[in-house]
């Protein structure tokens, strides 16, 4: 097998299963090969993964989710915080809020959760909201941010959970957190222009039934997590947010609208009707659509152009200035199997029966002339670890 160059992303156009010679790999095999190859560049291939995580099906999986997701936000697995204890609840002035929101939160728990997981969970998440909140005295919580940690709870776990939901309360989060909400009013105030500058009629029928922005307050503020119901569809939104520009949410906000335009115009001109229509997402939402048609309008109308300083805008997006640093600081990353050797030697690492079981694969996929997709997904194996590699067989 060929090695590829430091810095250089391997790519496989046409790969093959073993014993199907001709035969293209599915479109959801091709696209974990080619996330597990940027994973295991060095450096890590970023582009790549914000790609993947925006085109059709996202990260795909959540074991994929948490191998990404860090990266994304650029965050050192092998170095994480240590898991919050329950001594940080000690006189915080946001304690019981916090308490409260999170006991009310039965609903972004999976349905057939005993209550005794689910409990545990609950206690791990208000440790996880105020470990973020004392680390960072400057931040404020507000109504709907445990909505967004639950969401990296379910998904990463607490300790991987708390650093990632640290990174997005300085950067993506950050207008949300002020001790006024003066940003996130000037965040909300970005989504009238989006719809008028795709569809003037619609807009101007928004303004006309003196709806506002209100309705979209919610979907901002939680990412989407607090009134969709269905888990997935948070995750595959979560995906494109954490490739994206901090004001995505936005972009999504006014293409969920214009989706819905014919059904919006036929309602009555007026706000209560229009509010509770736009409130209740249909549950057949076509969400890859709307990624698509919001990506694009985000490349069509970048936000460079939305924070133009405007009598609505007297505040600038802390969460906008931030994104170029972080990006530029993700493309330095290198990859977990790098990290985790600079960490601990491979012989500490390996329990003896993986190491012998990795030496009999190698063994076995040399003789056996393997595809090149099997080889790929064996190396990957390799590089993320003997769990990882175990659980082929």
């Amino acid at each position: 097998m060929t090695e590829t160059a430091p810095g250089k992303s391997k790519r496989r156009r046409n790969v093959t299963c073993s014993g199907a010679p001709g035969h293209s790999l599915s479109w959801r095999k091709e696209k974990s090969v080619r996330i597990h190859e940027a994973l295991t560049c060095d450096p890590v291939d970023v582009g790549v993964l914000r790609a993947a995580a925006v085109s059709e099906g996202g990260l795909l999986s959540q074991e994929i989710r948490r191998k990404v997701w860090p990266k994304l936000l650029n965050i050192n697995v092998f170095c994480l915080p240590p898991k919050p204890g329950p001594c940080i609840r000690t006189n915080h002035r946001d304690y019981n809020q916090v308490l409260m929101d999170v006991r009310r939160s039965l609903k972004r728990f999976p349905k057939g959760m005993v209550e005794a997981e689910r409990s545990v969970l609950q206690e791990q998440l208000v440790d996880m909201i105020l470990c973020v909140l004392r680390s960072h005295p400057e931040l404020h919580y507000y109504q709907g941010f445990h909505d967004v940690a639950v969401t990296l709870l379910l998904t990463v776990g607490l300790r991987l959970g708390t650093a990632m939901l640290q990174t997005l309360s300085t950067h993506h989060l950050r207008d949300f957190m002020d001790p006024t909400m003066e940003r996130t009013r000037c965040v909300l105030s970005h989504l009238m222009p989006l719809i008028q500058s795709e569809s003037p009629a619609l807009h101007h029928f928004l303004l006309r039934s003196e709806v506002g922005c209100i309705f979209a307050l919610s979907w901002l503020i939680t990412w989407y997590g607090h009134v969709l119901s269905d888990f997935h569809q948070v995750l595959r939104l979560y995906d494109f947010f954490l490739a994206s520009h901090p004001l995505t949410p936005v972009y999504c906000a006014a293409q969920m609208v214009l989706i819905r335009e014919a059904e919006v115009l036929r309602a009555d001109c007026d706000m209560p009707s229009v509010h509770q229509l736009l409130s209740q997402i249909p549950s057949n939402f076509p969400y890859e659509t709307l990624i698509s048609r919001a990506h694009s309008l985000l490349r069509s109308r970048p936000p460079s152009e939305l924070e133009r300083p405007t009598s609505l805008q007297r505040l600038k997006s802390i969460s906008a200035a931030s994104f170029r640093s972080l990006q530029i600081s993700s493309a330095q990353q290198r990859p977990d199997f790098v990290l985790c050797q600079q960490m601990t030697p491979l012989s500490d690492v390996l329990p003896a029966r993986s190491q012998n079981t990795l030496l009999k694969l190698a063994v076995w996929g040399i003789s056996a002339s393997l595809g090149a997709a099997a080889l790929a997904v064996t190396q990957t194996a390799l590089e993320w670890g003997p769990d990882l590699l175990l659980g082929l067989f």
